[in-house]
């Protein structure tokens, strides 16, 4: 018998007033009485006077009953919460992902978190663009870089850790570069969006440095890249988040990892964010918590290099 188990009986003995009442359809009397024992033998303090015709509570029982009815409670609270939260996890969730974060990582995972929770329909919107959560309705986005001063509650998923990245293919036929100065002799995969041009910077050993490097292909879609890649069209950069399942596997491979590939300006974390006014119902709070434990997961089970 554990020992939250003898408690257990122990307050049902108090409030019942008698053993043989605390035992009523589910123990006998013995069983009850040798619980109780128990906890006091383990506790070292006797917690019940008791004679032929009354029980009563001696000073430590009191304080040991005062303090675990509190924490039986408590529990009883939890996994009520708990329940209850499993139970009204339902109907339409919005949100609004972005495009490589959501395609590479969140998607993937999404069957268990639809398993787990069979009364939500999720409509998902893929955008790297920032939309107005109040005005498009939105329980929940993705964003990507620095957060605004604005009325949004935003949680972290993955700090930003860019690396440089091409396939096995295309380093066998161009070579590897070691540097940033050696870019300059590859076909670079180009992100075409607003404040980023065909400049990469880099910095190792407190030493910064920038290269102008060129390509044949340009997009502003980073799954476009991340395709080219992989067909062996180029040397990328991206997020490691975004390429973990290939480096696990061997399809793609990271190289000039000696250096820090700096973000990009407005570049940073990744984060969930949703309109504080409308508080975290059950269904943003759950569809957070996955997120986050997606991003940890995907981490944990697919290292960088």
């Amino acid at each position: 018998m554990n020992e939250f188990a003898r408690i257990k009986t122990f307050i049902k003995v108090v409030e019942a007033g008698s053993f043989s009442a605390a035992a009523r359809d589910v123990s006998s009397v013995s069983s009850v009485a040798r619980q109780v024992k128990a906890l006091e033998d383990e506790l070292g303090a006797r917690l019940l006077n008791r004679n032929t015709r009354r029980l009563a509570l001696t000073d430590a029982g009191r304080r040991f009953y005062d303090r675990v009815t509190a924490i039986a409670n408590d529990l009883e609270k939890a996994k009520s919460e708990i329940h209850s939260m499993e139970e009204e996890v339902k109907g339409v969730l919005r949100a609004s992902l972005r495009i490589t974060a959501g395609t590479t990582v969140v998607i993937p995972a999404l069957p268990n978190f639809l398993e787990r929770y069979p009364g939500l329909q999720l409509d998902l919107t893929l955008s790297d663009e920032r939309a107005d959560l109040i005005g498009n309705n939105l329980d929940v986005a993705m964003w990507l870089g620095e957060l605004p001063d604005a009325d949004i509650v935003a949680r972290r998923l993955s700090p930003t850790r860019r690396i440089v990245y091409g396939s096995p293919a295309y380093f066998e036929r161009h070579g590897v570069p070691r540097s940033p100065q050696d870019l300059r002799d590859h076909s670079c995969l180009l992100y075409a969006a607003r404040s980023y041009q065909n400049r990469w910077g880099f910095s190792k050993d407190g030493h910064f440095e920038e290269v102008d490097v060129q390509g044949t292909i340009r997009s502003d879609n980073g799954l476009v890249l991340l395709s080219a890649a992989r067909s062996g069209l180029g040397v990328g950069i991206a997020h490691e988040w975004m390429v973990r399942r290939y480096l696990a596997k061997k399809t793609l491979v990271q190289v000039m990892d000696d250096y820090t590939v700096n973000p990009r300006p407005g570049d940073a974390d990744l984060y969930a964010v949703f309109p504080s006014s409308r508080g975290m119902s059950r269904k943003v709070r759950a569809f957070i918590d996955f997120l986050i434990e997606t991003f940890e997961n995907e981490s944990a089970s697919h290292p960088g290099r």
